[in-house]
């Protein structure tokens, strides 16, 4: 696959990846209303998970490098979001809910790594 090709591929997965994470956000955020940003939370953990499973299925079962980097760079790279989680962690620490954003920070770096670990390691079967 040529560079401009998977250029043009990544942004488009991109695309996708950003309505995706709104889309869901926006869902469980309307059902469970609430301080804690349960939306981008589990943006974060399944887009770590997803992420795992590419790298696990290119190690080890030759997933091509190009379609990690559509799916890993453009999806997964605009579905998950460090910006949005560093604001919800600064939004809750000016409501005063200290306590709740060290939960959410805590919570969100340990399934994070726990989600990209099995989902390496289910991709590596």
């Amino acid at each position: 696959m040529g560079t401009v090709i998977t250029l043009l591929a990544v942004g488009a997965a991109a695309a996708v990846g950003a309505v995706a994470r709104y889309v869901l956000d926006q869902h469980v955020q309307y059902r469970n209303p609430g301080f804690f940003p349960r939306g981008i939370w589990l943006v974060n953990i399944t887009g770590s998970f997803v992420l795992g499973l590419l790298v696990g299925l290119g190690a080890r079962h030759g997933l091509p490098p190009q379609v990690v980097t559509i799916i890993g760079a453009g999806f997964c790279g605009a579905y998950t979001t460090f910006s949005t989680f560093s604001y919800d962690l600064v939004h809750l620490c000016e409501k005063g809910q200290v306590r709740l954003s060290l939960l959410y920070a805590g919570a969100s770096l340990a399934v994070g790594l726990a989600a990209a670990a099995e989902g390496l390691a289910l991709g590596a079967l």
